[in-house]
């Protein structure tokens, strides 16, 4: 379904629970407020399709941000303003605290740099949140001069948090039935501002995997990958349940409990916590808070005094990565770069899922989505009444997880689907393949944090991660992706595995492939995400020696697909000698618009001119599209290579000036694909 179509559909199924993206970038733009705060009033005046409905909105939200958002530079003017009309309604990060000389509530206005304004007991009450961390508030102050010392000439009339109100579970639930689940998971990139055409199928799954520790209790979450792809954004804009702090802020005071006073800390307020620029050697870490951290995340409780305390908040741990995957893999872990006091074999068992980073794309503009999603506030009161929910039995009619796997392996795999399956099927309505897809998927996730234990603690003993469909009486093994893409690192760290085995191994990247023996009927399957593929590895071998090919792709139309054209005739030329010529002649099929059918056919002879002269002679057909489907490779030499993609594997990557992966195709993340070589 394309974007038009999904954004009609979705705005037909949740009518006024929407609002398009790119109205949340043109409104924001350098400022501070958060994005559910913005969408929360848009989702008030744009909540439509409906163009001028839009557009009226829009300046009705301008208005309201320009009256009343308090931008921190002009904090005295808006006091004077406060003073000089009496009262004035502003938007704020309020917190509040007990001053206890006093036995009053004090807030403080985070942009308006107003402190100590007395503020009633029940608005403590009613919003605790607002006593550890702070919330984003409509507030209406007043200003009353008084010449009373130690009395403030501020009064806090009205609070009302940003967010929404209700969630409406029946409505929700009948809405999402009427989406397929390839639409329904478009739309939720839509809804935390992802341009869903620009990802993969398993892109996609991986996002939502951030989203777990909203509708999961106590999720123990880790992602550690490249700086810029976007780790934080989701637990610093999407939620008012969610708090993001510094790695380097953290104490147990904050966190847990400050002794002193008997104050609860973050953990007892907001449904997850996620600490941003986890890793870092460098970084001082109270091995005190360490050990509470690790008691709190397998017992779900910490200790106040005498007291055993309960919380449920979710934790999720953000940090950079500086080494690639591969020399992790063949050199030291893939928690390297947390502190030395977090390598601990006991804190990190007790992770629920590693999120493997360096799959995930830097962000750049092509990434957004301009569509409609949710506002993302009501998405967020979705998943956290979620939270009341488990989900983690819908794996059983047809799946039965290996008894090898120990409870710790199999609490955080079952938590992982759970999250999964609430987000994706809160409806409760899947087939047995979609289930088993996210099944393997938790499993994978789980088995990355095991791999790296039993390389840090020789005391862990391997498990094997496996699960038995029980229709089919078949034990399925799972492999994390870096299993599939590095199968020679991955045994490396691993007695028992049998080198022999590493040659039939779906999905080996370039390196393997060239080495391999050359076999009629062999075929290979490639993941989602995996890098390190080329055309020079998938082709180089069969290709030796040929001096005409015929390649049959209906699907050479856009730009990306003519750079891909282009490089493998590029790939091609370098193979011949010089001295020699060859030829390749292109199968494809005209466009169905006649404006692009023809600038097809003008960029065709284009690349057919640029080599006249040279060493390669390119040639090309349109035949019908009805007798045209198949995509493969035929040599003069007897091989037929079948490509389900065609020379289409690469997922959307940056074309910039200097951008790697626009030089280097083995720096892309390539697409789901499967190729076999046939020799007549």
């Amino acid at each position: 379904m394309d974007i038009e179509t999904l954004d009609q559909k979705i705005n037909l199924h949740f009518s006024g629970k929407v609002v398009r993206k790119d109205l949340t970038k043109a409104i924001k733009g350098n400022s501070v407020v958060p994005t559910y705060v913005l969408e929360y009033l848009l989702g008030q005046y744009c909540a439509t399709d409906d163009e001028e409905s839009i557009q009226s909105g829009i300046e009705r939200v301008k208005k309201i941000l320009a009256e009343h958002f308090v931008h921190r530079k002009e904090s005295k003017l808006v006091q004077s303003n406060i003073r000089e009309k009496g009262n004035h309604r502003v938007i704020d990060k309020v917190t509040v605290e007990l001053n206890p000389s006093r036995d009053v509530y004090e807030a403080t206005f985070m942009n308006l740099g107003l402190k100590k304004i007395k503020i009633g007991s029940d608005f403590a009450r009613k919003h605790p949140k607002l006593l550890v961390g702070g919330i984003w508030c409509i507030v209406d102050l007043k200003y009353e001069a008084t010449d009373e010392k130690g009395l403030q000439p501020w009064i806090l009339e009205m609070l009302k948090p940003i967010q929404v109100s209700n969630f409406d579970d029946k409505q929700y639930l009948l809405a999402r039935a009427e989406f397929e689940t390839e639409e329904w998971l478009d739309f939720l990139m839509q809804s935390i501002g992802l341009n869903p055409e620009m990802l993969s199928h398993r892109a996609k799954l991986l996002q939502l995997i951030r989203l777990i520790p909203f509708c999961e209790r106590n999720y123990n979450l880790i992602e550690l990958g490249p700086k810029g792809t976007g780790k934080s954004h989701v637990f610093s804009e999407f939620s008012p349940h969610g708090i993001l702090v510094s790695g380097g802020e953290i104490t147990v005071a904050k966190l847990f409990v400050n002794n002193a006073n008997a104050k609860v800390g973050l953990v007892g307020f907001w449904d997850s916590v996620a600490f941003d620029e986890f890793a870092g050697k460098e970084k001082r870490v109270d091995k005190n808070l360490v050990d509470i951290m690790k008691n709190y995340m397998a017992n779900k409780s910490f200790s106040r005094g005498i007291d055993s305390v309960g919380a449920e908040a979710s934790m999720s741990f953000l940090g950079n990565t500086k080494r690639n995957v591969a020399y992790m893999m063949r050199h030291t872990h893939f928690f390297e770069e947390l502190p030395d006091k977090y390598i601990d074999s006991a804190f990190l068992d007790r992770l629920h899922c590693y999120l493997p980073g360096w799959e995930t794309q830097p962000m750049r503009s092509e990434l957004f989505s301009d569509g409609f999603g949710f506002i993302v506030d009501y998405l967020a009161e979705g998943l956290k009444y979620f939270r009341n929910f488990d989900f983690s039995h819908h794996y059983k009619p047809g799946f039965e997880l290996n008894s090898d796997i120990t409870t710790r392996d199999r609490d955080g795999i079952l938590k992982t689907f759970s999250g999964l399956m609430k987000i994706i099927f809160p409806h409760e309505k899947f087939e047995k393949s979609e289930v088993e897809e996210i099944l393997q998927l938790s499993i994978e996730m789980r088995k990355r944090v095991k791999d790296q234990l039993l390389k840090i603690d020789e005391t862990f003993t391997p498990v094997s991660f496996s699960y038995v469909d029980c229709d089919e009486k078949k034990e399925v093994e799972v492999k994390t992706l870096e299993e599939l893409q590095y199968p020679n690192l991955a045994a490396e760290s691993k007695e028992d595995v049998d080198g022999d085995d590493l040659e039939t191994t779906d999905g080996q990247v370039s390196e393997n492939i060239l080495s391999a023996e050359l076999k009629s009927g062999e075929h290979r399957v490639f993941q989602d995400n995996m890098k390190g593929i080329s055309y020079l590895g998938l082709f180089a071998q069969h290709l030796e020696g040929t001096r005409s090919l015929i390649v049959e792709d209906p699907y050479i139309r856009a730009n990306h697909q003519f750079k891909n054209l282009m490089e493998f005739l590029e790939m091609y030329y370098k193979m011949i000698p010089d001295g020699d010529e060859a030829k390749v002649h292109l199968v494809t099929v005209k466009d169905d618009d006649l404006h692009k059918s023809q600038r097809q056919e003008d960029d065709l002879n284009d690349i057919m001119n640029s080599f006249q002269t040279s060493r390669l002679q390119f040639s090309f057909e349109f035949k019908n599209a009805s007798s045209s489907h198949a995509r493969s490779i035929t040599t003069d030499t007897g091989w037929k290579i079948s490509l389900d993609r065609g020379l289409d594997i690469f997922q959307p990557y940056e074309f910039g000036k200097f951008s790697l992966a626009s030089k280097l195709q083995e720096e892309r993340l390539c697409k789901k694909f499967e190729i076999t070589y046939l020799r007549k």
